[in-house]
């Protein structure tokens, strides 16, 4: 049974996820059309933890998929036990079986070792399948996809076609490494997750980090928000940000000054030469200290 958009929104909230009507929106129409939901935007602004929280929101199982260059369909979907097989084999030999009776033992399910899609598909209750970071994964995999995101079936040879029992809520996510072909958008929904807006992280900083003082979650929030415009070789992702409030919180940090910024930045930035473009510029970027009367 498919969800109410206002459990869609409640849930999302519980989980203390901080969005909006868009990304609610997106997520309770690729449940209700049964639609692949293909979430872009830049690394680190949550687009995977939406898989996250909407496993957590159906009761269910997380299958993900991290895609990476040279993935090929064994990786991702299954491949046979070879010891196993061999184990049998060699068992079986000794018994005089014939290799008819040796095959129907070896190439069935009990030698298949499911990998991320195979799980999703042959699954006895809907997951959610996270297939991440799909712009890493070469042209020919992404082809070797639209088969799958279209019929939730995938045909083994020696085992027949295996359909999905349950059709799995599919979640794809890209950072935009390459463009996608038209024919993936097209099996579809699309939403797009940009960085948070300053009052939009505050809230998340405030929801995942109560300890912080607010005044400085507020001053933090407008912090990350400013470096992310330095045109940085990475920008800090909310997981960084929400890092460093913790780190702010264990230093004892009561204002975000030059020297507060400058102490933690090793949390917030990973990269040196992002860090000296920061450092030079924090006096201008932190709030100034106020002058003693």
């Amino acid at each position: 049974m498919n969800l109410t958009h206002e459990q869609i929104s409640d849930g999302l909230k519980r989980a203390l996820y901080v969005t909006n009507e868009r990304v609610e929106t997106a997520i309770f129409l690729a449940l209700a059309l049964e639609k692949p939901l293909l979430i872009e935007g830049p690394a680190g602004a949550g687009k995977t933890e939406v898989a996250k929280v909407l496993a957590e929101i159906l009761h269910t199982e997380l299958i993900r998929l991290q895609c990476y260059e040279g993935l090929d369909e064994a990786r991702a979907l299954y491949e046979w036990n070879y010891q196993k097989q061999l184990l049998r084999m060699q068992a079986d030999e000794q018994q005089g079986l014939r290799w008819e009776e040796l095959s129907e033992h070896i190439f069935s399910r009990d030698f298949l070792l499911e990998r991320p899609l195979l799980r999703a598909i042959t699954s006895p209750r809907r997951v959610v399948l996270l297939i991440d970071e799909v712009d890493k994964a070469d042209e020919e995999f992404e082809a070797f996809l639209l088969e799958l995101l279209s019929d939730f079936q995938v045909s083994v040879p020696e085992l027949g076609t295996l359909k999905a029992h349950e059709r799995p809520a599919v979640i794809l996510t890209s950072n935009r490494a390459r463009e996608l072909s038209e024919a993936l958008r097209r099996r579809c929904l699309h939403l797009f997750i940009d960085f948070p807006g300053t009052e939009q992280e505050r809230k998340i900083i405030e929801l995942k980090v109560p300890e912080l003082d607010a005044k400085l979650a507020a001053e933090a929030a407008r912090f990350v928000g400013a470096i992310r415009k330095l045109g940085l070789r990475k920008p800090p992702s909310i997981a960084e940000t929400l890092d460093w409030a913790r780190a702010l919180v264990r230093l004892g940090v009561r204002e975000l000054d030059t020297d507060a910024v400058r102490t933690a930045l090793g949390v917030l930035l990973k990269h040196e030469d992002d860090r000296a473009k920061v450092e030079s510029k924090a006096s201008t970027l932190a709030p100034r200290r106020k002058s003693a009367t």
